[in-house]
């Protein structure tokens, strides 16, 4: 649905960076140019902005850069972590526990004690009179001078934001719009926001646990900008700074400091972007993709080239976010995941991470129990002269045998290669667990995908993805270390807005819904025309939540219209078509002679940004086989060493094909071909891996 061109382009280069907890990796992209150059520093955790700079200026002066897009991973931490605010919640009368109560479920659905904390305290939780019903309809006004007393308790209490939520304000805002207005009269920051202007749509326990949780990320979000604002305002950068958000598309800092919640996740959506747009460009359109960094493994599935977008994602076990996002399975299974042996004589590979700091004990900055990675070494998996990403010099095997020999071959009675390689294997497990569900428990055949590894060690496991799980072949993108960095510089500019309307299908008055989804529209378009970033076209995309009268779950049904002459043309019969298809292809049947009702509008305005031409990644012309061997080294496979090939893997020319066992080294990855694995380099510098013979 073409809507028309942003016009203003930056002048400049745009260059992503995406900030994770060991390295900071950016792709910087000429557009004029169609050229690009790539950097992976160490970041520095607890001050981001030093790894970012010097990442930002090994491209040159920082001032003459036109835009740079960031995908970060401050909220998804601060989440996780539980270091979120301090926050106060001024609520209807009545209301004050819904965060307690949720859906009535548990963290261990038999056990008989919950140990569930919401993240603002109940003595933080204050309730005013007040009252809108669902029809929109106001029985009792809000007195301001009462929401300026519980303001006031709040923040001397040491509230650092505020999140006001009243039941029923999606039907009619104005009481809390009021309140709002009263808070911020006496309220000491600009961290104070209500749900109607978060997530104006039914259910209040969505509603305030998006809100609250938002109020959450305010400060800790907020300052993490503005530090790197005022760093990049020190090196004369006078371009657009922008964030990716959890749905793969790119918003303003400004609208990231008023709604952090949108970034929940976004350093991971940033490599989903890219490896769906990578993997479409190869001829690979399904794909499940896998983002191995320091402290986790990321999963996300792509069918036809289509990331795959959820209304509402649970990040840990109570904390609600009803925003679009990505899909994004994690499990605790990086790089520095500690390996080590439980009371019952079990072998565990995380969740528990050594983290940055002090890191694998082949870093040699203090940590004695072994990890992921220091059995990647310990198996010749891992180049210890070479290590990625320039921060230490070599990397310390003797530590990590001595690491795993103590914590993991001595309690279990095992020789220490045959320790190390279980560490892996254990690893390999959990991380083909997560790809089967989501593909195999959702109905996919994994047979018909292919694994997308990235991040720092993803490229270390292909072989296991595919012999464990089943999957055709696995696709390599050409920087794996950098690909949420190049996720940054191809996301578009996407703004998504919800409103509830609670109407039933029979009779609808189309005219009075156009003109709210034409009012919709206008705001999304307004919001990515104001980001600053070149764009092809702006697409307005509209979707109805919908359900057969009686019943409480919703389908999501896209809307086939678009704005034209200041009217989508909408009616009845177009819904009603629209809800059939989608309710089918959902359910496979449909209910004759029940009515319908839509319940919530929502709107997407995405700003597509200019082509990238991913053949640029290709490898240069002249590149050979032979040119790219650097030699042999023993790497251990299936309890033996095997003498393997070690290639130079940018080196490799487009057509090449090794054979297994290889290892392919490049600064931001190392790619391992297994014995009975082969690889060829495709016309995108691609690396595909398959199993031999094929």
């Amino acid at each position: 649905m073409n809507n028309g061109i942003s016009k203003g382009a930056p002048k400049g280069a745009i260059v992503g960076v995406d900030v994770g907890g060991t390295f900071t990796d950016l792709f910087h992209y000429d557009e004029a140019r169609g050229s690009f150059r790539t950097a992976k520093v160490p970041s520095n955790r607890g001050d981001e902005a030093v790894g970012f700079l010097a990442g930002l200026r090994s491209f040159g002066p920082v001032a003459e850069l036109g835009s740079i897009v960031h995908g970060t991973t401050v909220g998804t931490n601060a989440l996780l972590e539980r270091k979120g605010a301090k926050v106060g919640l001024i609520t209807t009368a009545g209301f004050r526990d819904v965060l307690e109560m949720r859906r009535r479920d548990r963290r261990h659905t038999w056990g008989l004690w919950g140990d569930f904390v919401p993240v603002v305290d109940r003595d933080m939780r204050l309730e005013v009179a007040e009252r809108t019903l669902a029809d929109g309809t106001i029985r009792s006004a809000i007195d301001p001078e009462e929401v300026r007393a519980c303001a006031r308790r709040l923040a001397d209490q040491g509230a650092e934001a505020l999140a006001i939520v009243f039941i029923n304000a999606y039907a009619n805002p104005a009481n809390e719009l009021a309140a709002l207005e009263a808070a911020r009269e006496v309220w000491p920051n600009a961290n104070v926001e209500c749900s109607s202007r978060i997530l104006p749509e039914i259910r209040e326990f969505e509603r305030t646990s998006t809100t609250a949780l938002n109020a959450y990320l305010q400060p800790v979000v907020g300052s993490y900008l503005a530090k790197l604002d005022n760093a990049l305002a020190g090196e004369g950068f006078g371009g657009r700074f922008h964030i990716v958000q959890s749905n793969g598309g790119v918003m303003s800092t400004d609208t990231a400091r008023r709604l952090p919640v949108r970034t929940a996740l976004s350093g991971p959506a940033a490599g989903v972007i890219a490896a769906a747009a990578i993997s479409k460009a190869a001829g690979f359109p399904n794909v499940i993709t896998g983002d191995l960094g320091g402290t986790s493994f990321d999963v996300s599935l792509v069918v036809e080239g289509q990331t795959m977008l959820a209304a509402q994602t649970t990040i840990d076990f109570g904390l609600v976010v009803r925003t679009p996002m990505i899909e994004i399975t994690t499990i605790g299974a990086g790089g520095g995941s500690i390996a080590g042996v439980d009371p019952g004589g079990m072998l565990q590979v995380g969740p528990e991470s050594a983290g940055s700091r002090p890191g694998p004990v082949c870093y040699g900055q203090g940590n004695t129990r072994p990890t992921l990675t220091d059995a990647n070494v310990l198996l010749g998996r891992i180049n210890a002269e070479r290590p990625i990403g320039g921060k230490l010099a070599r990397l310390d095997v003797d530590a990590a045998r001595t690491a795993i020999a103590t914590h993991v071959a001595e309690p279990l009675g095992l020789d220490v290669m045959a320790a190390a390689e279980a560490v892996v294997r254990i690893a390999n497990s959990k991380m083909a667990g997560a790809i089967r569900l989501v593909s195999i428990e959702r109905g996919h055949d994994p047979a018909k995908f292919a694994a997308v590894p990235f991040g720092g060690g993803g490229a270390l496991h292909v072989g296991a993805l595919i012999k464990e799980v089943g999957l055709k072949a696995a696709l390599v993108p050409r920087f794996p270390g950098v690909t949420s960095a190049l996720g940054c510089v191809i996301a578009d500019i996407r703004h998504d807005q919800v409103q509830t309307v609670n109407l039933p299908l029979a009779g609808i008055d189309a005219g009075s819904l156009d003109r709210r989804m034409v009012e919709e529209a206008t705001a999304a378009r307004a919001v990515v025309e104001s980001a600053g970033l070149s764009v092809e076209r702006i697409d307005l995309v509209f979707e109805l939540d919908m359900h057969y009268i009686g019943q409480t779950h919703t389908v999501a049904v896209p809307l086939p219209v678009s704005v034209e002459n200041g009217s989508t043309g909408i009616d009845e019969s177009t819904i009603r078509a629209a809800f059939e298809r989608a309710y089918q292809a959902s359910f496979s049947r449909l209910l004759p002679g029940v009515g319908a009702k839509i319940v919530n509008l929502r709107t997407a305005a995405i700003g597509r940004r200019p082509h990238f031409d991913l053949s640029a990644l290709a490898p240069a012309a002249g590149t050979t086989v032979e040119g790219a061997y650097a030699g042999s080294r023993p790497v251990w496979f299936d309890g033996a060493w095997h003498e393997t090939a070690v290639y130079n893997r940018l080196e490799l020319p487009v057509g090449a094909v090794i054979q297994g066992p290889a290892i392919l080294e490049q600064p931001d990855a190392t790619t391992v071909i297994d014995p009975d694995l082969s690889a060829r380099v495709d016309g995108f510098g691609n690396v595909i891996v398959e199993r031999s013979g094929r």
